[in-house]
C-alpha cells in the first residue's frame, strides 16, 4: 500500500488486546470501577455531505457533560496564531525550501502551484510541515471538500450550551509540531505529499467511509501503517509522544465523577500505540458505542 502522506498530515499495525478491527463507530466507551469516559475518533475538516455525523456522537455528547478537545480551537483561529504560525514554520533570512528539494521534486513543487494559480516564489519560505498542510487544504478547498470538522462542531455545540470545555494540549504544542514536520526528509516528504495530493479525493473518501464504520484496519491501511518504516521522526511526534502525553490525563478523568468526551484525531485511536490499545493495558474497559 503506497504512503498516503496527506491523509496523514490531515488527521493527523493491527489492533491487539481483542480490540475489534470492526467496530461499529468511531466512539468508545472507557470505563473502570464504577467511573467512565467516552472517547471519539474525529476528521477535522468534513463537507456537508460527511453530516449528519454517527448517532454515536451526540448520544456520547448528550450522556457527558465536559467536553475535551485536543486544543483551543479558537485560539487556532485568531489573527495572533495565523501570525505565530506563519513567524515559526517558515524559513527565515535567505533560506528557502528550494535548498532541500532535489531538482526534480522541486520542480514537480513549481508545477503543481502553476496548474493551481499560486505564485512560485509565495511558497519557496514554507517549511515542509506547513507548505504540506497549505497544499493539502488548498487541493480539498478546490475539491469542496472543506467545511465543519467533528471538534469544530461539537466545540460550537458545547459553547452554546456553555458547557466547560477542556484541552489535551497548547496551541504553542500544535504550532511545534507544524513548525517541525518533515525536517531532515524534506525532499521525501514534499515528493509524497505532491504525487499523494493526485487522488486525494477518493483516498479521503475511502478513509471517512472506514471511519464512519469503525473499521480500524482500513483506516490503518489507509492512512497510518506506513508512515512507521518511512517517516518514522513524524509518526513519533504526531503520534506516539502525543498519545504518551494523553494518556495520564484520560487516567485522571477516569478518577473523577465528572463523565468526559473526548475528542481528538481518529488516527490517534488506532494500532499498537494507539490510545484504545494502551488503556486496555492498563486494564481499562473498552466498549464501542453505536447509538
Amino acid at each position: 500500500m503506497k504512503i498516503k502522506s496527506t491523509i496523514f498530515v490531515l488527521l493527523l499495525s493491527c489492533i491487539i488486546f481483542n480490540i475489534p478491527a470492526f467496530a461499529k463507530s468511531p466512539v468508545w466507551r472507557i470505563s473502570k470501577d464504577r467511573n467512565h469516559v467516552f472517547i471519539g475518533g474525529t476528521i477535522h475538516v468534513l463537507s456537508k455531505s460527511d453530516f449528519p455525523l454517527p448517532e454515536a456522537f451526540d448520544s456520547a455528547f448528550n450522556n457527558s457533560n465536559l467536553l475535551v478537545l485536543e486544543a483551543d480551537i479558537q485560539k487556532l483561529q485568531t489573527p495572533e496564531f495565523q501570525k505565530a504560525i506563519l513567524q515559526e514554520a517558515m524559513y527565515k533570512k535567505d533560506e528557502s525550501i528550494a535548498d532541500f528539494l532535489k531538482p526534480n521534486t522541486l520542480q514537480a513543487l513549481k508545477n503543481h502551484l502553476t496548474s493551481r494559480g499560486i505564485p512560485f516564489e509565495q511558497m519557496l519560505k514554507f517549511k515542509p510541515g506547513l507548505l504540506s498542510v497549505t497544499l493539502t487544504m488548498v487541493e480539498l478547498q478546490r475539491l469542496g471538500q472543506v467545511g465543519t470538522g467533528v471538534d469544530e462542531f461539537y466545540n460550537l455545540k458545547a459553547l452554546n450550551e456553555r458547557r466547560e470545555i477542556k484541552y489535551l494540549e497548547t496551541a504553542s504544542d500544535q504550532l511545534k509540531f507544524i513548525a517541525k514536520m518533515g525536517e531532515g526528509a524534506e525532499d521525501e516528504f514534499i515528493n509524497y505529499t505532491l504525487v499523494d495530493l493526485k487522488d486525494i479525493s477518493e483516498q479521503l473518501q475511502s478513509l471517512k467511509t472506514a471511519w464512519k464504520t469503525g473499521d480500524n484496519f482500513q483506516m490503518l491501511e489507509i492512512a497510518m501503517a506506513p508512515w512507521k518504516d518511512r517517516f518514522p521522526k513524524i509518526y513519533n511526534s504526531l503520534v506516539v509522544e502525543r498519545n504518551n502525553k494523553w494518556i495520564p490525563q484520560i487516567e485522571t478523568m477516569l478518577k473523577n465523577k465528572e463523565v468526559e468526551l473526548v475528542l481528538f484525531g481518529t488516527l490517534h485511536l488506532i494500532g499498537e500505540d494507539g490510545i484504545l490499545s494502551q488503556l486496555k493495558k492498563l486494564g481499562y474497559t473498552i466498549e464501542n458505542i453505536e447509538k
